[in-house]
């Protein structure tokens, strides 16, 4: 018997797969406790339109996030921190600060986006790569300046 399963079953099949199965598996274990439906062709055209429109969200989800990416490219943030000689900060600039100043400039990113590998602790401009999706990245630049 063909089924579609609506969710993950371990060793069988994961969410949005067809796959052949024996009929007693699929009638008395998938079926009832609403873990498969029948390959009917009411219920394959039904996954073909949620597979398109999942499709579609994640196509428009890139899209804003390349969007986003140009603005942030063009972007430069401006922070204020407390220096010693030399330019040395006494703090350090986070992740976490340069999230709190986006979303002052009306930017919405997460602070985990933000890959710094060590936070900031030098006076001047700093490249700050963002990672907005899996296949979009943009560099913000992060000007550090003496309080």
């Amino acid at each position: 018997m063909k089924v579609i399963f609506i969710k993950d079953v371990k060793g069988q099949g994961k969410k949005g797969q067809v796959k052949e199965v024996s009929e007693g598996y699929a009638s008395n274990f998938l079926l009832p406790r609403g873990l498969a439906r029948a390959a009917t062709d009411g219920n394959m055209k039904t996954l073909e339109n949620q597979n398109a429109a999942e499709e579609k969200r994640k196509q428009q989800e890139k899209d804003d996030a390349a969007a986003l990416g140009k603005k942030l490219e063009e972007a430069t943030i401006v922070l204020k921190a407390k220096a010693g000689e030399g330019g040395r900060l006494f703090g350090a600039i986070t992740s976490k600060q340069i999230a709190e100043a986006l979303a002052g400039q009306g930017f919405k990113v997460d602070k985990r986006k933000i890959e710094l590998d060590e936070p900031i602790r030098n006076l001047g401009v700093t490249q700050v790569p963002v990672k907005l999706h899996p296949d979009v990245k943009a560099t913000l630049k992060v000007q550090v300046t003496e309080e």
